[in-house]
């Protein structure tokens, strides 16, 4: 990676990849994130469009597959010192890495790159998708924008997980759940996050989904950003794994039980508003009588 960053620093006009074979292959250049990547801009005036490739997401793999330590690198981010992006298509991962090649003022680019969705047919892209278009840091749910008044909780999440959600048998009978795309993590498009947020007037809840533990991901990362802009905003709710010292189960079985459960906490939202509702009623009818 230290071969890698020279190359594009001496020469800024060429997009220089590097890619890990699994995310957490990274921890071994750390030193050359640190001092270089995450801080060469500030402390030498260096101008690097190098983009990393970093394979993540929770797929069974263990805890030494699965995680490319997102937070780390936004735990370096400030000062628009780099980008940090986590694509579901495969359009949105073109045009990033297109916008990333073109950028008159370079920036190092940070990519999650879950292996799962280089076969999932619904993360594929058309040739207009491709042609069309350009890189949207935030997607909002294409179902839910016909009907938004219906809409009364707002989940936001971030890569391969949304196809754990999107995809789920229980997904159609949560019709009053939209699902949101968050695709660039760094920096954090706020304004496009409360632009979704307000498009739909009848909210009661909006939550953050991860695969990662709570210490860990881009939970922390986004709330941070999102209270310092709007602190009047609704609260957000987390769900996900619990903090950790490890990033992953380690056996198969023990992930597929908590990917379950992140995907049914999720949607089953729709279902707790509706018991509240419920529960609303029945007391003020015993009010009244």
């Amino acid at each position: 990676m230290g071969f890698e960053y020279g190359y594009s620093a001496a020469d800024p006009k060429t997009l220089v990849i590097w890619e890990a074979q699994y995310g957490d292959f990274v921890n071994n250049a750390q030193m050359i994130v640190d001092q270089f990547i995450s801080a060469g801009r500030a402390k030498w005036g260096q101008r690097s469009r190098l983009t990393l490739l970093l394979p993540h997401g929770y797929e069974g793999s263990g805890p030494e597959h699965s995680s490319g330590r997102l937070e780390r690198f936004l735990m370096l981010s400030a000062d628009a010192n780099m980008r940090v992006a986590n694509c579901s298509t495969a359009a949105q991962y073109f045009h990033l890495l297109r916008s990333q090649g073109l950028a008159a003022d370079p920036r190092p680019l940070v990519v999650m790159t879950p292996k799962s969705l280089l076969r999932l047919r619904e993360s594929t892209a058309t040739m207009a998708q491709l042609s069309q278009g350009k890189f949207q840091p935030v997607m909002d749910d294409p179902a839910a924008s016909r009907d938004r008044d219906a809409v009364r909780a707002l989940v936001f999440c971030s890569g391969r997980v949304y196809y754990d959600l999107e995809l789920h048998a229980d997904r159609r009978a949560a019709s009053d759940v939209a699902i949101a795309r968050v695709e660039q993590l760094h920096p954090v498009p706020v304004e496009s996050l409360f632009t979704v947020i307000d498009a739909y007037p009848n909210l009661q809840r909006i939550a953050w989904v991860q695969e990662e533990p709570q210490n860990m991901g881009a939970w922390e990362h986004i709330m941070m950003c999102v209270r310092a802009k709007r602190p009047d905003a609704v609260p957000w709710e987390y769900i996900g794994r619990p903090r950790r010292a490890s990033p992953s189960e380690g056996y198969a079985g023990s992930h597929r039980l908590e990917q379950e459960r992140i995907v049914a906490a999720t949607l089953g939202l729709s279902h707790a508003l509706q018991e509240r509702g419920a529960g609303e009623s029945g007391a003020r009818s015993s009010a009244r009588q």
